[in-house]
Order: structure tokens, then C-alpha cells, then sequence
């Protein structure tokens, strides 16, 4: 790194230390700054009570008289019970007949309880029914638990007729899945003969589950499936409202490792799907609702079935999950995982899952899984690494030749004429100037998986490494109280690391290429600097086992290239391509050097076009 560039760099870093604590606000302000905050969460909740108290005396105005045939059922005391496997255990209430709770036994919370999905409040179910003379709203309704055991219940819902409505729950056995089924029995006469479906609303506010509220954010969005078609999402930075007119597979509250999911064998229909962003400090990331309808036979001849998942965004349990599912369906919930564009998706499902299984099989940690990972794909890639580095090595070594015949042509006008002379010289040796970038860009996806891979691995959640305590949320081992505009309120080190090593990579690669005295290839060189600056800002929010990839792929980086610079004598080097120099004759232009030979060509016709133009006008 020369003297201006360090320089640079210390001026930003002081730049940027300053106006922090220049910006640092007092204790009045930040007493004014807390009293805001409570004053907006107090409206906030003011706002909630308001609706809650709206909603409560809408229900209890649609609430059954003494005549109803379900008049009883509207009356009573909410009463719980309790399904669970190996993985999950599950409560359910009497009153609205639906799962209230939903506790993952194998994943813990930010204070290391058990994982709960949500409980209490957190989430609704409200099943509608239209009949003759009046409707059903489950959450209205008492229901009578029976058929009762450690993976099944009925919800009974009794009509003073001596019919009923069954809402048959079965836990399925180590798995998060759990069947529904909703039939009706003796109710023909208050179902109307044209009743073909019920409706759904279904609301849940998502927890925050993780440490960092920000990056959670960016993998916390209301998912859905149209029939035959991939999934789909709302906006994960806004609030949002869609009504899809698609027939849904499913609809999923998903969380960035968890997921609740709401799955019709006869679809869902009509469906109009929100989300709506909660405040950061609530503990809440994103408030969700789906109003939907699905098939319903009053009759009681056949039944509706419907499933949930209540689980982790864990790609092969969401894949083994599509055979608990329809037989007739492949729900496709492994896409809750998301692993990136299209070629970078096969990368992930086929190659680096596989490799990331195996190598979590060894019991290691997962700081050395990333490790091995890192390592082995460094191997992979360097037969390409060798091609790029012995291009640019070549380039290198002819560059006394492109010298003299930059100092041949000077004027601008001759700037063509130049670039002609210096690809036939690249041609007479053999040497393509993009030999070095193709095998690059062929190592881009791979590197990219990785990218989309580690934010959504599980596995890495609440896994410690050296100094984080948790490889899937940001280190904060630096932290301070105050707020620091585009840093926030700690540094992670991982990420400073990683934007280091990016920087002497960076160095490192401009050495190999000849800048020259291109005012625009200089301007390259300064974003090439300062683009690990800008990386560093972006990532100190981000999965510190990310970083701590890149870091350990950017160090790697830089012993693979220090060794190769080593075994490799430009003055050889360039004897080897004097040796196997082409005589003119024998000079034949192939594949990209060919195009660029085309392109060279037709901007000199143009160039004479031009010219000759402008000569006919002067007479």
C-alpha cells in the first residue's frame, strides 16, 4: 500500500470516528430521545388496545342468542390440551378449537428456553361457516376435547340439534407436521345446499427470535406458493397487502430460521395476505394476517384437510416434510430456505448442503466446519485461480512491448491504431487480455452460494466461535451505548477482518495488472479500494459466520497468491512465450480475440465514415 493510500484510509477512519463523537448525544438528549421512544410505543399500544377493544365488541355483538343452536357452546371456560413428539409439543385451547401454543423442544431462545413459536395472543384462528339463519366463528366457540392422546384430539363443536363440528388434530410422530381435518355431522339442515366452502383468518405476530433485529428482518416475510407455480413473498422492509388471485398451496409466517405454515389439499382460494412491520424493541419483527377460503362439504360426506408445519427453516427436514404432505402435491417447502438465483440454488441443494452435512457429521464446531468448507472450495477452484494468475503473469511479462508502443502513439487520434498494434502483439504471443477475468467469472457462483448459504444455515444458530457467541447473528466483542450513524453500536470483528483481507487482496491485484496512466483505470483502482470500506459498514449487521468466511477465503487468497508469485519467474516466463512466438503468417485470431479483432475493425470503418464526412463538408 503506497503513502497516499494509507493516508486516505486514515483520514475515513478519523472522519468517520469523529463525527461519531462529535454526533455522540448528550444524556438530556438522549433522555429526550428514550422519552420519544416510550411516548411512541405508549401510542403505539394505546392504538392495539383500541383495536382489541373494537374487535372484542364486534365478536360479542355476533355473539349466539338463546336461540341458536349454539347458544351453549358460546358459553364456558377455556381449557387446554396438550400433543408432543420427540420435536415439538403443542397446546391447544377449547375455545376457538385451535393450536394456542407451539414450543420446538431441539431449539432455544435468546435467553436459552425452549424455542416458543408463539402463545397466548401471538396468534389467531378463526374458522367461518355461513348456514341458513346464522353463521359459526370457531373463535366464538367453546369446544369439547375428546379422543384424546398423546398425538390426537378431536375439537368437538355441539349443536343443540345433536350435530356437530369436528376439528380432528394428529400430531404426526417425529415430525413437525400436524394434520387437520374439519367435518361436519347432522348439520345438513343448518348448512344451506349451495355452502361449497369456510373461511379463514389466520394472524400471527412474528416473534423476534434472533439477536440482530435488522438482519432478522431481511429473512422475515409472509411466504405463499400459488398451485403450480414457485413460491412468493411480501415485502420483508414495508408494509404490505396483496390479494393473490392465484390458487394457494400454502401460506407461510416465516421467520428467518422458523416457520409456521398453513397448507389446504383443495387450495386456498380468494386469499388476501398482509404484512406489516412492528417496531424495533417490541420483540416482535413483523404482524401477519391471511383471510382465505378452502373447500368445505356441509353435508359431512367428505372432509376438509388441511395440514400445518411448525418448524425450522431446516432444508432437508422441509424436504422430508413434502412426503408428510398430499400425496398428490409436492408442496416445495424447502423453498422457505432460500438459497439464492437459479445456478447458485443447484450450487447450494446439490454441492454445499452435502458438503456442510458431511462435515457437521464430524462433530466438530461449526467455526471449523466453515473452516474446511472454505478450504475445500479453495481447492476446487484452483485449477481456475492457476489459469487467471498465469494470464495475468503473461500480460505482465509483455509489458515492456505494450510500453514501447504506447510511447509510439501518443496523439489521441491515434488511440486505434495503438489498441490494433497492441492486440496483434497479444496474438503474436499467444496472450488473450481476458484470459485472466473468464476464469474468475467462473468462480463467482461458487463463492456467491456461500453468500446465500450461511444466513440461512440453522445450523449455525447459537453456534459459538472463538469470540462471537453466535455465528448466525453479528460478534459484538467491541460495544458501546451510544449510537454511531452508518456503524451503530459496536464493530464486528469478523467483519473488520474480513474488509482487511478484502484490501490487501485488492492491492495485491492491482499489482498484477497494469494501470498505466488511464485516468479512468486509476479511478477503478480508488473503488476498488474503497469498496471493502463500504463492505465493512454493510456487514457489521450481518451473520458474523459470514464474515468470518470471507475473512478466512480472503486469507487463503493471499497465501495462494504470495506462493504462485513465488513459484512463478516472469523472466522464464517470458523466454517460454518468445519461444513459442508466431511468426505473422502463422497469426490466426480464435474466440474472444477474433471478436475483439471484428469489433477493432468496425469502429475503424466507422472511424473512416466519419472522416470522410467530415472532409466533404470542409470543401
Amino acid at each position: 500500500m503506497d503513502k497516499n493510500t494509507l493516508v486516505g484510509f486514515i483520514l475515513i477512519g478519523a472522519v468517520i470516528v469523529g463525527f461519531g463523537i462529535y454526533n455522540r448525544p448528550s444524556q438530556e438528549e438522549r433522555a429526550r430521545a428514550q422519552h420519544y421512544q416510550d411516548s411512541i410505543q405508549q401510542v403505539i399500544k394505546q392504538q392495539q388496545e383500541a383495536q382489541e377493544k373494537q374487535a372484542a365488541a364486534a365478536i360479542e355483538a355476533a355473539r349466539p342468542d338463546s336461540t341458536s343452536l349454539f347458544f351453549q357452546a358460546a358459553q364456558g371456560t377455556e381449557q387446554f390440551t396438550v400433543l408432543e413428539n420427540e420435536l415439538v409439543q403443542l397446546t391447544f385451547s377449547n375455545k376457538g378449537g385451535r393450536v394456542s401454543k407451539a414450543l420446538l423442544k431441539e431449539y432455544k431462545d435468546q435467553k436459552k428456553q425452549p424455542l416458543v413459536l408463539f402463545d397466548g395472543e401471538d396468534a389467531s384462528m378463526n374458522f367461518g361457516f355461513e348456514g341458513k339463519n346464522e353463521n359459526i366463528l370457531s373463535q366464538q366457540m367453546y369446544f369439547e376435547a375428546t379422543n384424546v392422546t398423546d398425538s390426537t384430539v378431536t375439537m368437538r363443536l355441539n349443536a343443540a340439534n345433536g350435530g356437530h363440528l369436528d376439528f380432528n388434530y394428529r400430531l404426526l410422530p417425529n415430525s413437525y407436521m400436524v394434520d387437520l381435518t374439519v367435518q361436519a355431522s347432522g348439520m345438513q339442515n343448518f348448512f344451506s345446499p349451495s355452502t361449497k366452502s369456510m373461511n379463514i383468518e389466520w394472524k400471527q405476530r412474528a416473534r423476534q427470535m434472533e439477536k440482530g433485529y435488522n438482519f432478522e428482518q431481511r429473512y422475515t416475510s409472509l411466504t405463499y406458493k400459488p398451485v403450480d407455480d414457485s413460491f412468493d413473498y411480501l415485502s420483508e422492509t414495508k408494509d404490505e397487502k396483496e390479494t393473490i388471485p392465484e390458487s394457494l398451496d400454502w401460506v407461510a409466517f416465516k421467520n428467518q430460521y422458523f416457520s409456521c405454515v398453513f397448507m389446504a389439499e383443495q387450495n386456498f382460494d380468494n386469499a388476501t395476505l398482509e404484512s406489516k412491520m412492528e417496531q424495533q424493541g417490541s420483540g416482535y419483527m413483523k404482524n401477519y394476517a391471511a383471510d382465505m377460503k378452502t373447500a368445505f362439504d356441509p353435508t359431512g360426506a367428505k372432509a376438509s384437510h388441511m395440514q400445518f408445519y411448525f418448524g425450522p427453516n431446516h432444508f432437508k427436514t422441509l424436504l422430508a416434510s413434502n412426503d408428510l404432505s398430499f400425496k398428490d402435491k409436492d408442496q416445495e417447502l424447502e423453498d422457505l430456505v432460500y438459497l439464492g438465483w437459479p445456478i447458485i440454488r443447484l450450487i447450494n441443494r446439490w454441492f454445499t448442503i452435502n458438503l456442510f452435512d458431511w462435515l457437521s457429521g464430524w462433530g466438530l464446531s461449526m467455526g471449523m466446519v466453515i473452516l474446511l468448507m472454505t478450504i475445500i472450495v479453495k481447492v476446487l477452484v484452483l485449477p481456475t485461480t492457476w489459469k487467471s494468475f498465469i494470464s495475468s503473469a503473461k500480460m505482465r511479462a509483455l509489458k515492456p512491448y505494450v510500453d514501447k508502443i504506447n510511447a509510439k502513439y501518443l496523439k489521441q487520434e491515434d488511440a486505434l491504431k495503438k489498441q490494433q498494434e497492441t492486440m496483434a502483439l497479444y496474438r503474436q504471443y499467444n496472450v488473450s487480455p481476458m484470459g485472466g477475468c473468464l476464469p474468475m467469472l467462473l468462480q463467482t457462483p461458487v463463492f456467491m452460494a456461500l453468500f446465500f448459504f450461511v444466513p440461512n444455515a440453522i445450523e449455525l444458530r447459537q453456534q459459538g466461535f472463538l469470540w462471537a457467541d453466535d455465528l448466525s447473528a453479528y460478534d459484538d466483542l467491541i460495544s458501546w451505548s451510544y449510537h454511531i450513524p452508518l456503524l451503530g453500536n459496536h464493530l464486528s470483528l469478523f467483519c473488520l477482518l474480513f474488509s482487511i483481507t478484502t484490501v490487501l487482496n485488492q492491492i495485491i491485484m492491482m499489482k498484477q495488472q497494469d494501470m498505466g496512466n488511464n485516468p479512468q483505470l486509476a479511478a477503478m483502482k480508488w473503488m476498488m479500494y474503497i469498496m471493502p470500506v463500504m463492505f465493512f459498514f454493510i456487514f457489521n449487521d450481518y451473520a458474523s459466520g459470514l464474515s468470518y468466511y470471507y475473512f478466512i477465503s480472503g486469507l487463503i487468497g493471499i497465501i495462494t497468491m504470495w506462493i504462485m508469485r513465488r513459484m512463478t519467474d516472469e523472466k522464464k516466463l517470458l523466454a517460454q512465450l518468445e519461444a513459442n512466438k508466431k511468426e505473422p503468417s502463422q497469426q490466426k485470431a480464435s474466440g474472444l480475440m477474433a471478436k475483439l479483432e471484428a469489433l477493432q475493425k468496425e469502429q475503424e470503418r466507422l472511424q473512416k465514415e466519419r472522416q470522410e464526412r467530415m472532409g466533404g463538408k470542409k470543401k
